[in-house]
């Protein structure tokens, strides 16, 4: 039965800051909005949002997830972005030398007590290998949200 399927939406953010969204889901003519909704809650602009729709590479083949477009992207790809924010905020705080809950998001940054700020960019980057990381806490940025509708 398609409708007890799964869907899933993964978001990566490379070193570079740019972003790929690959879903499970085929091309809904909405692709623009999805990286809207991810620019506008990770502070970039659309255009540094790829979106990958029915991302076989991500995903594979014949693993048996819904492919039908789904009215439930846009809240796996905010669940997916709120994933993001969250290691985002402990990295960000090791990399400013600050409790990550003392740091506030403003404008597309977390910013420090002090004043200094570090981008989503600026975080990838730090997560891939340039900072130390918090303890138990992996390199990288990326998220995904597996969902049903």
């Amino acid at each position: 039965m398609a409708d007890a399927a799964y869907r899933a939406v993964f978001l990566r953010i490379h070193p570079t800051g740019k972003m790929v969204l690959s879903l499970t889901t085929e091309a809904d003519g909405h692709e623009p909005e999805y990286a809207e909704l991810v620019a506008r809650a990770l502070g970039v602009l659309p255009l540094d949002v790829k979106v990958v729709p029915a991302d076989t590479d991500r995903f594979g083949v014949g693993h048996g997830y819904n492919t039908a477009a789904s009215g439930g992207t846009a809240s796996a790809i905010i669940s997916a972005t709120d994933k993001i924010l969250d290691k985002a905020r402990l990295l960000a705080g090791a990399d400013l030398h600050a409790p990550a809950d003392s740091l506030t998001w403003k404008d597309g940054e977390f910013v420090a007590a002090g004043g200094e700020t570090r981008t989503i960019a600026d975080i990838a980057m730090y997560s891939y290998g340039s900072g130390e990381l918090p303890p138990g806490v992996e390199g990288g940025l990326d998220a995904q949200t597996v969902y049903r509708d």
